[in-house]
């Protein structure tokens, strides 16, 4: 192939990137700005961090069955009308008038990404030869990465300044640009001969030795993350007086420790194998964890600033290191035929975890002080190291006869 007809292939793969750019960028940012939310529609924080729940909840269930459901059909016109309907969620949480208007939008929002995302990934496999292959896929979950080190941060200073619906604005705006690109770089008969997964050969990889409870992991990880992170804005101005644009620029250190970590972790997974980096991640994310409630409950505000800030980028690397270097290991205990289904069952039960996470939190804030949130994520995380323990000793139980043979 050419350099000129691969830089070719790859524009629309850009594109695709720039949905799951959008789609990242909405499914993060909301949580920084759920005090200033919850007192413009009259709710308390832990009912705004219900549309956290809600979302996360919509995209585990409704991708991979939506996604079976339509394998059939011509994947750029998928893509195209799955893009048109987030950027027309996005207009409709910016016009929500009220909290049930707000979560109804965030309902249609998650169904779309859900449908989005899964299809992208499979269609950018698809558009390109085995030896670019990995280069696109990355490019496309690529989008997600930068929407966590660039798009959150930059969110939060624009809901900041001009409030939270600007937020949906800016993200329909971005969708509607990714779909004009998409109509303009995919040609119409695109990925028409994609091969499909049903629902029935999904649930059969979950059947498979050793994949359930490794995907469990990924939920209890996702659970423990999203305790502490929907409710960061609280946590963090309780925790060491952190808020307005303080707090944006927290997260964008946040943001480039996550990105920092998503690289480092594939990097040592490359060298080392997944499982001392998916152990070491989940070790120290939940010490991070942990020392974010210490330092609220041990020392004052203006002291705990130093230790919150070391911790956030400890939490920011470690629990971004976990991802890749998970996603490794369960293409190896699934095995290569079946990677984009087992990784789209991970983002399932990753969504499912972030709901769980969300409504945790909830439940946190209603009966203790936000600083206990630290306590619980951190639980959360040490059950999923535990639980990763046990199944990694099951599966080397389980490879020995076989490499005896």
């Amino acid at each position: 192939m050419s350099t000129v007809s691969a830089s070719h292939t790859m524009t629309p793969i850009y594109w695709m990137a720039l949905g799951t750019f959008a789609i990242g960028t909405e499914g993060f940012m909301i949580a920084p700005l759920l005090p200033s939310l919850a007192g413009d529609l009259t709710v308390s924080v832990a009912a705004a961090g219900q549309l956290v729940t809600v979302f996360a909840l919509t995209y585990a269930v409704s991708s991979p069955i939506l996604t079976a459901l339509t394998g059939n059909l011509n994947r750029r016109r998928l893509l195209v009308l799955s893009m048109i309907s987030f950027a027309l969620a996005n207009i409709v949480a910016f016009a929500a008038k009220d909290y049930w208007a707000l979560m109804t939008a965030r309902v249609l929002l998650a169904v779309a990404a859900g449908l989005y995302v899964p299809n992208a990934n499979a269609l950018a496999g698809a558009l390109v030869g085995p030896e670019r292959r990995g280069a696109a896929l990355a490019i496309v979950s690529g989008g997600t990465t930068v929407a966590v080190a660039l798009g959150v941060p930059l969110g939060a200073i624009i809901g900041e300044k001009f409030g939270w619906r600007a937020m949906f604005a800016g993200v329909g705006v971005l969708a509607l640009i990714a779909t004009l690109g998409l109509l303009a770089g995919l040609a119409r008969d695109v990925g028409s001969h994609l091969p499909a997964v049903g629902l029935r050969e999904r649930l059969g990889v979950i059947r498979r030795p050793g994949v359930a409870g490794t995907l469990f992991v990924t939920t209890l990880w996702a659970t423990g993350a999203y305790t502490v992170y929907t409710y960061i804005a609280s946590f963090l101005y309780a925790t060491a007086g952190i808020e307005g644009s303080y707090l944006s620029a927290v997260l964008f250190v946040w943001g480039l420790s996550a990105a920092a970590g998503i690289f480092v972790g594939g990097t040592l997974t490359d060298k080392h194998g997944p499982q001392p980096v998916i152990l070491l991640g989940l070790l120290f994310l939940a010490l991070a964890f942990a020392s974010l409630s210490v330092s609220a409950t041990l020392l004052s505000k203006a002291v705990a600033i130093g230790p919150a800030l070391v911790a956030i980028v400890v939490w920011g690397l470690s629990a971004w290191a976990f991802f890749p270097a998970q996603q490794t290991r369960l293409i190896g205990i699934a095995g290569i035929k079946v990677a984009p289904v087992v990784l789209s069952l991970n983002a399932s039960f990753m969504f499912l975890g972030f709901s769980l996470g969300a409504a945790l939190g909830s439940v946190t804030l209603t009966y203790a002080a936000p600083s206990a949130l630290g306590w619980v994520g951190s639980l959360c995380v040490l059950a999923s190291l535990l639980l990763s323990i046990r199944t990694m000793r099951t599966t080397a139980a389980m490879s020995e006869p076989v490499l005896q043979q």
